[in-house]
């Protein structure tokens, strides 16, 4: 997948979507929201991104591409550096996008998140199950 594909399947997320060059004009930044959730190293050959993923799925892509390493200038736990030279496919490229998305929108508050993750939603109709006993008993004031 090629930065100029990228950039446009970035551009049709949902929500308040920006790109931008806050590290300088190698290194395109897009956010949701205000917050990022994909840089683009458009200096380096082959082109590179980081995404935020989730720590086990994150050492799952370490273990099965090579082209996918700890995040470049991130935290490592947390964000992958994928190296953008043909050898992991377009649709897995966009999975991996979707997810840093996903990751970066779940963290937001509850009502911007199911505007933009709305099957993310618990199912309607569900009942709040009730608070325990000992639960509620810890929250009555004393007499």
């Amino acid at each position: 997948m090629n930065p100029d594909a990228i950039r446009e399947y970035c551009l049709k997320k949902k929500g308040k979507i920006s790109e931008g060059f806050p590290f300088g004009e190698g290194v395109l930044v897009f956010k949701v929201e205000g917050k990022m959730f994909l840089l683009m190293s458009l200096d380096e050959h082959p082109v590179t991104m980081n995404v935020k993923c989730n720590p086990e799925l994150a050492v799952d892509l370490r273990e099965r591409y090579e082209a996918v390493q700890p995040g470049y200038h991130m935290n490592k736990t947390h964000w992958n550096t994928v190296v953008l030279d043909g050898s992991i496919s377009p649709s897995e490229i966009r999975k991996m996008i979707d997810h840093s998305y996903e990751q970066i929108v779940r963290g937001m508050k509850k009502s911007i998140a199911e505007r933009l993750l709305p099957n993310d939603r618990p199912e309607t109709g569900q009942k709040k199950q009730p608070p325990s006993i000992r639960a509620r008993a810890r929250t009555r004031k004393p007499k």
